[in-house]
């Protein structure tokens, strides 16, 4: 997306495992008020990164459904299934 200004009031919710204390790093996520979906690391607050909610609605059941599965490394050392 194009370079935005970020409205100074939003509202960040972390997507940290249920359970875990301390700064990650996580992902947070806030939605916006027109419309637009922001994303950020808790190690790099500044900078954020900008989705409609469209597109993140799609990419979430996108998770949901599995098709990022592929992506998940046991062993963090890459994908667990390349293609």
């Amino acid at each position: 997306m194009a370079d935005r200004a970020i409205p100074a009031e939003l509202a960040w919710v972390r997507a940290a495992p249920e359970g875990e204390e301390g700064p990650g790093p996580w992902i947070e996520l806030a939605f916006g008020p027109d419309g637009l979906v922001h994303l950020r690391e808790t190690s790099d607050p500044t900078n954020i990164v900008t989705t409609t909610r469209t597109k993140w609605e799609a990419f979430a059941k996108g998770v949901v459904a599995g098709e990022f599965d592929h992506f998940a490394a046991l062993d963090n050392q890459g994908p667990a299934n390349p293609s």
